[in-house]
């Protein structure tokens, strides 16, 4: 396992300081602000602590409230709303000076058997065969803030390679769609609760700004606030993630400010294993506005 894989599973096991609430420590990816899906992992994980091992998160929906301070620590409160026969329904409101970032509402249940379909797999290129997103930074590197020279340009916990022929950061109108390979950088314990929190926090990277390929605003390009509003996520099947997931996004609709975005996740044997949707800010900034 890597450094950098290590230091991500630490953050995202939260401590327990009380009966249903943790703490999380907080990372600056160079954003000045908490990147969402950290605060969606480690709600995720405190849920996971409340809930029998043999139950397991099968769809979670959140809502971002306010934006996080990467320099301080995040304490998460569980509510124990339900445990069923079949399921566990859980809430988890994140608090940052006093005041609530984000909440979150997941449901568990148990492994069951039933009716089984899925969409194909789209054909794309291997891992083996795609651009590295570091790759594609390096070739990028005058466009990329300062800030975000860490997170872009050195190793990072979850590998992410493009799938697509073309070049995400090129200030080209294309269609609202994306393809990227993920894994985490590095071999896994066997424990599915961490492989799905370590998913959610993945799935909210290169998402949102699919909703921007239609109109040639490729991210670094122009003066763009982008930021997530909610997320939706839902989990299929068993995967690993550190072996290779197809994660398929298209943007369906953008308007009054606000990009549609949802996603299928694929392993590499052809199985649809998640499905993400998420709604966001985006708007072109002419004077200072807040959320």
């Amino acid at each position: 396992m890597s450094k950098v894989l290590e230091e991500l599973i630490n953050q995202l096991q939260l401590k327990p300081i009380e009966n249903n609430i943790f703490r999380g420590q907080s990372q600056d990816l160079g954003w000045g602000r908490v990147f969402g899906g950290q605060v969606l992992g480690q709600a995720m994980s405190a849920a996971r602590q409340t809930v029998d091992p043999e139950r397991h998160v099968h769809s979670c929906h959140c809502y971002f409230l306010r934006e996080g301070d990467s320099s301080k620590p995040i304490i998460y409160m569980v509510d124990r709303i339900r445990d069923g026969r079949s399921f566990n329904t859980r809430g988890v409101v994140a608090v940052q000076n006093g005041r609530p970032i984000f909440n979150l509402s997941a449901s568990f249940q148990i492994d069951e058997s039933g009716f089984e379909h899925l969409d194909p797999m789209p054909n794309v290129i291997p891992p083996d065969e795609a651009l590295s997103e570091k790759a594609l930074a390096q070739r990028h590197s005058d466009l990329i803030p300062k800030p975000l020279h860490k997170r872009l340009l050195s190793d990072n916990p979850i590998e992410i390679r493009f799938a697509d022929p073309a070049d995400p950061m090129a200030e080209k109108t294309r269609a609202a769609h994306h393809k990227i390979w993920l894994r985490a950088n590095g071999k896994l314990p066997d424990n599915p609760g961490l492989h799905k929190y370590l998913l959610a926090y993945a799935s909210d990277f290169q998402f949102l700004p699919t909703s921007l390929y239609p109109h040639g605003a490729a991210t670094f390009q122009k003066p763009i606030q982008i930021a997530s509003l909610d997320h939706a996520m839902w989990f299929h099947r068993p995967f690993r993630m550190d072996e290779w997931l197809l994660h398929c996004v298209e943007s369906t609709t953008a308007s009054g400010a606000r990009a549609l975005v949802r996603g299928q996740i694929f392993n590499q044997a052809g199985l649809l294993v998640a499905s993400t949707t998420q709604e966001g800010l985006v708007r072109l900034i002419r004077t200072q506005t807040k959320v």
